[in-house]
């Protein structure tokens, strides 16, 4: 009769920690059916969005990111370069969700060739071109006065062929009849970022970057800033667009829904850039 009993109590046990056992798988898988349901943009890759950055607005993609992964949580992750070399490693297979170019021409060819998502191209900011130096030989408007007749040592722009700020700075030395006759002068930079290092290092005497690296926060300051003005060269318009082989496709639209709304615009403006409302 003991034998029998303590078997009862036995079975009874195990039927308890079974059902207990059960009770907190069921607990478990709604915890994680809620979490899914209720934080759907909790859910990211390990590496975080990957956002190709053309280099004039790099460190302005560093503040955008900030801001959107504190409000979202979702990391971001970004990879800066010139506008066409970003565009070459992209149809070749580069791992990006989301171009930031320097132009439209680049997010359209893109476009138009199924490497991106169509209707997805967004202008998100319109640049300056701004002439530069950190020689102290150069104050306020002696910049462009020495540019306009070339009497100085060398003039960094970035190259024509692979980066927009470098062909606007083309554009701009042609309107004021100065392209030809400089062309012993003149240093090319693979990107903006470069360009304006020979300047800072000395091994330009001038730069003509974008208006956002002229008033950013530099170790050193330039002596003399000079805007260019927007009818010396073609408007810079910069496009956004989603990549088709984005893994992370919602994610990343909501990035460029961010990108459209007015914190991001005021982060933008307050860089040196003008948005299209």
């Amino acid at each position: 009769m003991v034998i029998q009993n303590l078997s009862c109590i036995a079975i009874v046990k195990e039927r308890k920690q079974s059902l207990s056992a059960n009770i907190f798988q069921m607990n478990f898988l709604r915890v994680i059916f809620l979490l899914i349901i209720f934080l759907p943009f909790k859910i990211w890759p390990d590496q975080g969005l990957m956002i190709a950055v053309a280099s004039n607005f790099s460190q302005t993609a560093e503040k955008l990111g900030d801001k959107f992964t504190l409000e979202t949580q979702i990391p971001i992750i970004i990879s800066s370069a010139s506008t066409s070399n970003l565009y070459a490693q992209i149809i070749n297979g580069a791992p990006y969700d989301i171009f930031l170019a320097a132009d439209i021409e680049r997010p359209k060819k893109l476009e138009e060739n199924k490497y991106a998502v169509s209707g997805s191209r967004i202008t998100y900011a319109v640049g300056a071109l701004t002439l530069l130096s950190f020689d102290s030989s150069f104050k306020n408007n002696e910049c462009i006065a020495a540019i306009k007749n070339g009497s100085y040592k060398k003039l960094a722009i970035a190259n024509p062929e692979i980066a927009p700020y470098g062909l606007a700075a083309k554009e701009f030395l042609k309107n004021i009849g100065q392209w030809e006759s400089i062309q012993n002068q003149i240093v090319l930079g693979e990107n903006v970022s470069q360009t304006l290092l020979f300047a800072a290092t000395r091994n330009a005497t001038f730069a003509l970057v974008s208006r956002s690296q002229a008033t950013m926060k530099l170790p050193i300051q330039p002596t003399c800033i000079w805007d260019i003005p927007s009818n010396m060269h073609s408007e810079i318009k910069q496009q956004a667009i989603l990549l088709s082989q984005s893994e992370n496709s919602k994610l990343a639209q909501l990035f460029l829904n961010f990108l459209s709304g007015p914190e991001a615009n005021s982060i933008i403006q307050d860089s040196g850039y003008s948005v299209i409302k």
